[in-house]
This record gives C-alpha cells, sequence and structure tokens, in this order.
C-alpha cells in the first residue's frame, strides 16, 4: 500500500483562490474607504456652506416673528437676512488678524483661538457694542441728499449686500481686507447711483484713501521696533534667563496698559465715555500693576531654563494668548457695530418712515451680528488665520507679540493725532514689519559675516534670505486697494436694480 504525505492537488488549489480572493476584498475596500475619505474632504465646505445658509434663514424667520407682521415686514426680514450674511464674512475674513499671529506662533491651536475668538467678539459685541451708529457711515453721504425713506432704504440694502460679497470673495481669495472700508465703498457707490457724487464727502474719502497708506506703515514700523528692542535686549544677550526676568515683566505689563487703554478708548463707548487722557492713565495704572504681578509669575516660569532662545518664546505665551482675546473684544465692541449700522438705519427707517443721522441699534440686530461672526469665524475662519498666521513669514511667541502689540498702539496714536486708520491694515502690516525687519537683520549680519571672510554678499545669497512671500504681499496689497471701488462699484449696480423693481 502506497501512502502519499502531500497534500491532494485541489486541496493545494482552494486555499489559494481563497487568500486571493481575500486580497482582492482588501484592495476593494481601500478604495472604498479612500473614496469615503475623499467624499468627506469634498462634503467638508458643503456642509459649512448649509449650517451658514440654515444661520442666515433663521435670522430671516426670526425678524419676521419679531416685526409680528407690521408694514414693511418682508423688508426686514430681507435685510436681516443680509445682515447675518455679512455678520458670517466678517467672522471669516476680519477676525483673522487677531488671531493668526498667535495661532502662528503656535501659542494657540486653531481650536482654541476660534473659542477665545468667539467668546470675546460676542463679548465685546453684547457687552460694550456701540448702541448708536452713524447710518451714512461717518459722514460718507449727505443725508439731505438721500432723505427719501424708499430711497435710503435701498441705499443702505445696495451696501449691505455689496460689503458682504466683497469680503466673501475676498475671503474666497485668502485676501485679509477692511471690513469698514467695505461698508463705506458701498454706502458711497449706493449714494452716489441715488444722488450723484455731489452727495459724497470726498474729504472724508480722502482720509479714508489716506489710510490704506498710514495703517500698515504705522502698523509695520512699530512692530519692528518692538521686535528689535527684544533682540537687543533679550535675544542677543549672554544670560537670556536674566535678562528675561527683568524685561518680560515689563513687556507685560506695558501689553496690559497698551490694550486697557485701546479698549477704554474704543470698546467702552456703550458703558462709559473716557476722553484719552483718562483712558491713558487707567492704562498706565494697570500696567504698574500688570507688571508688579507679573515678575514673580516670569520667575517662577523661568526656574530651570535653559539659557537659549527657544526658552524665551516659552514665556511670551500666554501675554500673547490674552492680547489675542483683548484684540477680539475690541474688535466686537469696535467694528461690528459698523457692520450691522447699515441693518439697524433699515430697520428704523421702515418702522419711523423716516431717515435719521443717527439710530440706536436694537438688541437683536446686535445679536445678529455677534452670532454671526462667530459662525463665520468657526466655519470659514481657519483659512484666513492660517494665511495671515503661517504664510506671510515665520513667527514665533515674541514676533507674534510684537505684532499684538503694535495694533494696539497704533490705534492709540493714530486716535491721538486725528489719523485714520483700519485696524485690519494695521495687524496684517505688523506682520510683515516683523517680516521684512528679520529679513534686514538676517542680511546685515550675514554681510558682516562675509566681509570678515573677505567676500561680498552675492545677489543668490541675498535672494535666500527672503523670508517674507511676496506674492502675498502684492495681493494683500491690491485687494485694499481695490476694496473701495468694488464695493462702490457693486453698490451702484445693486441700488440701480433694487430701485428700478422697487
Amino acid at each position: 500500500m502506497t501512502f502519499s504525505h502531500g497534500p491532494a492537488p485541489a486541496a493545494q488549489e482552494r486555499p489559494a483562490a481563497s487568500v486571493n480572493q481575500w486580497k482582492t476584498l482588501d484592495k476593494d475596500l481601500k478604495r472604498v474607504s479612500q473614496l469615503e475619505r475623499a467624499t468627506q474632504f469634498v462634503g467638508r465646505p458643503l456642509v459649512a456652506v448649509g449650517i451658514a445658509l440654515i444661520f442666515i434663514v433663521l435670522c430671516g424667520v426670526g425678524a419676521s416673528i419679531l416685526m409680528g407682521g407690521a408694514s414693511g415686514t418682508m423688508i426686514i426680514v430681507a435685510a436681516a437676512a443680509i445682515g447675518a450674511y455679512m455678520a458670517l464674512n466678517i467672522g471669516a475674513n476680519d477676525v483673522a488678524n487677531n488671531m493668526g499671529p498667535a495661532v502662528g506662533a503656535n501659542a494657540l491651536t486653531m481650536g482654541g483661538a476660534l473659542a477665545i475668538a468667539a467668546v470675546f467678539e460676542v463679548g465685546g459685541s453684547l457687552i460694550a457694542g456701540g448702541d448708536v451708529v452713524s447710518t451714512i457711515s461717518g459722514g460718507i453721504v449727505d443725508p439731505q441728499m438721500v432723505a427719501d425713506p424708499a430711497t435710503f432704504i435701498w441705499v443702505m440694502m445696495s451696501a449691505l449686500i455689496a460689503a458682504a460679497v466683497w469680503l466673501n470673495v475676498a475671503t474666497a481669495s485668502g485676501a485679509p481686507v477692511s471690513t469698514t472700508h467695505s461698508i463705506v465703498g458701498g454706502v458711497m457707490g449706493s449714494g452716489i447711483a441715488a444722488a450723484g457724487t455731489a452727495a459724497v464727502n470726498w474729504p472724508t474719502m480722502g482720509q479714508i484713501a489716506a489710510s490704506w497708506v498710514i495703517s500698515p506703515v504705522l502698523g509695520a514700523i512699530f512692530a519692528a521696533i518692538f521686535l528689535a528692542f527684544i533682540k537687543d535686549r533679550l535675544i542677543e544677550r549672554e544670560d537670556k534667563i536674566g535678562a528675561a526676568r527683568f524685561w518680560v515683566p515689563l513687556l507685560i505689563g506695558v501689553m496690559c496698559g497698551t490694550f486697557t487703554t485701546y479698549i477704554a478708548m474704543k470698546g467702552l463707548r456703550k458703558l462709559v465715555s473716557l476722553d484719552m487722557s483718562t483712558a491713558i492713565l487707567i492704562g498706565l495704572a494697570v500696567g504698574v500693576a500688570a507688571t508688579l504681578l507679573a515678575k514673580p509669575y516670569v520667575r517662577r516660569q523661568s526656574e530651570g531654563m535653559e539659557n537659549r532662545k527657544k526658552s524665551l518664546k516659552k514665556l511670551f505665551g500666554l501675554p500673547l494668548v490674552i492680547s489675542a482675546a483683548l484684540l477680539s473684544f475690541a474688535h466686537g465692541a469696535n467694528d461690528v457695530a459698523n457692520a450691522v449700522g447699515p441693518l439697524a438705519a433699515i430697520v428704523h427707517t421702515v418702522s419711523a418712515h423716516s431717515t435719521a443721522n443717527e439710530v440706536a441699534i436694537p438688541f437683536w440686530v446686535m445679536a445678529i451680528g455677534a452670532a454671526g461672526i462667530s459662525f463665520g469665524l468657526v466655519l470659514f475662519g481657519p483659512k484666513l488665520i492660517r494665511m495671515v498666521g503661517t504664510e506671510i513669514t515665520k513667527l514665533n511667541p515674541m514676533r507674534a507679540y510684537c505684532v499684538a502689540l503694535s495694533a494696539a498702539i497704533t490705534v492709540i496714536v493714530a486716535s491721538a493725532l486725528g489719523l485714520p486708520v483700519s485696524s485690519t491694515h494695521i495687524a496684517v502690516g505688523g506682520v510683515f514689519g516683523v517680516g521684512f525687519f528679520r529679513e534686514w537683520y538676517a542680511e546685515r549680519k550675514a554681510r558682516a559675516l562675509n566681509l570678515q571672510k573677505g567676500k561680498p554678499l552675492t545677489p543668490e545669497e541675498r535672494k535666500r534670505r527672503k523670508l517674507v512671500r511676496r506674492a502675498h504681499f502684492l495681493n494683500i496689497a491690491a485687494a485694499w486697494v481695490i476694496t473701495v471701488p468694488a464695493t462702490a462699484g457693486i453698490a451702484a449696480l445693486l441700488f440701480l436694480v433694487l430701485d428700478r423693481l422697487g
């Protein structure tokens, strides 16, 4: 009898076929998983857009319920929906300037930045937001020229739509632009379409045009000065920790005092009216107190730290987070009223059947602005936050601190001198200022080193040391320059269409 020790041919074939079958199934499952991930990636923006549309619809429905079927309800419903759309775009675009440096410096995660900004923007809007707003955005158009209530409503509606659309386009293009300039351009364009060029206050428009240059230049200069000071007094010192224990508490005190003055001047007008000298005195008192409190904090934080630049960065983390939060509070208190001003003006005109130079902002209108900014920030803000914080130049906590401090100081100095400035332009200008100072400083050191070696600094070496992305510089500058003309043109066309339909 013969025994076979090997498996039968059929037995050999079946496991091989089974293995191949499972390998094929694994490949198919992998393809399905990749397809699912791709679908989720593509669908993510659609979810954000869907949530935004729901918010806009809810604002319109809420306005309808509040009006209770009174005369002109449909106009107010439409204005509320457009105001919500505008607020979403402010959150997506404008707030990035406050949070971008902190995120770029890794002092805050994206989630932390979104949470802090949302809370403080809402707080600034609802607690300290202006309860009275100019209906013609600071005297851009002569109110007597658009005194007819129906014409006035279409002027404001056109301005609001134009500003919101432009902010949406700018956000999609990755350009941080000024909300106030967008509104001003919209009011100017629809005002010209309604009453001609004679209706526009051209000297005021000239001041706004000047702010395109004044704001970023001042922001850049102050940020560069602060960074030069920090390099000289801390980074380049032999005993970095000893220098930090002396200077960092003072820098924290300067930050706290500056932001107290900034908020007292710009963010508390609804709660209490303070002149500049009083605001500065309050800021000085807070600054001294903050310095004294910061000394033991910095000493504890610096214990056991290595004597190197990386250690210094950790000491600026908390001040940077605080500055970002305070900037958001001041932005919510100061800028949201400008954004919802046209909506408040429409509500007043429909209800009172007359126009006014200034109107009170109803709480529900301010609530739309505050909530819309938060939703816009969370849903669409990360794109601009990353651009401002990481794509212009490399930031660390010390550089980001200089940007935040320069934003507050520039507003205070400009207010004292009566210069028109934009907080958006100042913050972005500060980022560029830090980047260009780093370029100059690195090139100077390289040139000195090459001279020691007896070699000149070649153009190729200089090109390699560029630390600011020129493409962003040109794109952002172009967006700033065309903001007012673009919104003016859109608003003028919209007014002609709405006026004819109305």
